[in-house]
Order: structure tokens, then C-alpha cells, then sequence
């Protein structure tokens, strides 16, 4: 072995090492107490969390461990790219879609080969949403900034002027989707919050 070349051990810490970045990504959401907003590790473990506990809320059964995997990798890429805003428009999230792209190359490159391509394959099917555990991923992937609004009082919602139907049309797919019982109870919540917010 060349002097220069890097054993598997080596790349995997280094990888290990660029994760570390994930913590400096700074989120639209606040924290539950408001006092500061969320990095994209944190995130991550939340939702990691809402896996463990709502995983029977499914709405097909699902390979809860799976999910977790999904959950672990599917933000890593905002290492290059940043946090991409439920709300942004259509001309950003195809930029930003071709930036995360980018970055799952570069970020999951640095594994060995076979690990890099089980990380990225993980990626892609995260951002493909086919699969139960993917579309389950997904929909608590917007059921927890969708609790952290109303924790906050609007939070993100407020800060952009995004209404009711607003916040029905761009969570209740992607929730419903992964489970409608979730849903229906995130529905409530978020029905009861505007109901009580004053009328501008």
C-alpha cells in the first residue's frame, strides 16, 4: 500500500468526522421552548425518536430499524447544500434538489465503495418516497417542524405568512401518505391553531 492511500478504516473516519458539520446546519424550525432554532443533527435524532415511538401509527406495518437508517442519512447531504424550506418555490427546490444531489456524491464518496453505495441507495430512496418505510420517513419528516410550529405559536408559518389551507395542502399529503391516523391528529392540532391565532 502506497504511503499516500487511505485504508477503508481511514475513509470511514473521516466520514465519521464530516458528520460533524451536520450539527453547525442551522434549521428554519425553533426549538419547542423557542429559545433558538434547530441544527440538522438534532433533527435527525428527533425524528429518529418519532420512529422508535410512532412507528405502529404506520399505515402499512414497516421495518421500523429501516426506517431509522432512512431518517439517520437522509439530511447529511445539507452538509453542502443547506436546509431547504418547506415553503421555498419551485425554481429553488430544482436547484436545490441538483445540490443535494452533488453532495450525496461527494459526502457518501468518502465511505469504501460498497458502504458509500448502501449510504447513497438509503438517499435515494428517502427522496423517492416509494417504499412504506420511505413514505413513513417522509411523513415525520413534516409531522415534526409541523409540531414545533404550533409548540412556538406559527414559528416558520408565521415568518412567511403561510396559511391554514397553506399548511392543509403542503403537510397533509406527505403525512397522510405514511399514516392518516398521524394526520388526522396533526390536522386537529394545526386546525385548533389557527382557530385560536388573531384575525389580522
Amino acid at each position: 500500500m502506497r504511503p499516500t492511500e487511505l485504508t477503508a478504516l481511514d475513509r470511514q473516519l473521516k466520514f465519521l468526522l464530516e458528520l460533524d458539520k451536520l450539527k453547525s446546519v442551522i434549521r428554519q424550525s425553533s426549538l419547542a421552548n423557542g429559545s433558538r432554532r434547530e441544527n440538522s443533527a438534532e433533527h435527525s435524532w428527533h425524528l429518529v425518536m418519532f420512529a422508535l415511538v410512532l412507528s405502529g401509527h404506520a399505515e402499512i406495518e414497516v421495518d421500523t430499524d429501516h426506517v431509522v437508517r432512512l431518517l439517520l442519512v437522509h439530511d447529511i447531504v445539507e452538509i453542502d447544500a443547506g436546509d431547504f424550506p418547506v415553503h421555498a418555490g419551485g425554481a429553488l427546490k430544482a436547484d436545490k434538489e441538483a445540490a443535494e444531489y452533488v453532495a450525496a456524491e461527494r459526502i457518501f464518496g468518502m465511505l469504501p465503495g460498497r458502504q458509500a453505495a448502501t449510504f447513497r441507495d438509503l438517499w435515494l430512496e428517502f427522496e423517492a418516497g416509494k417504499s412504506a418505510e420511505a413514505r413513513f420517513a417522509k411523513a415525520l419528516d413534516r409531522l415534526q417542524p409541523l409540531m414545533l410550529n404550533i409548540a412556538v405559536g406559527g414559528g416558520t408559518w408565521t415568518e412567511n405568512n403561510v396559511s391554514e389551507k397553506q399548511v392543509i395542502e403542503r403537510y397533509g399529503p406527505v403525512i397522510a401518505a405514511g399514516s392518516v391516523s398521524l394526520w388526522e391528529t396533526a390536522l386537529k392540532l394545526v386546525q385548533s391553531h389557527f382557530k385560536s391565532m388573531p384575525l389580522s
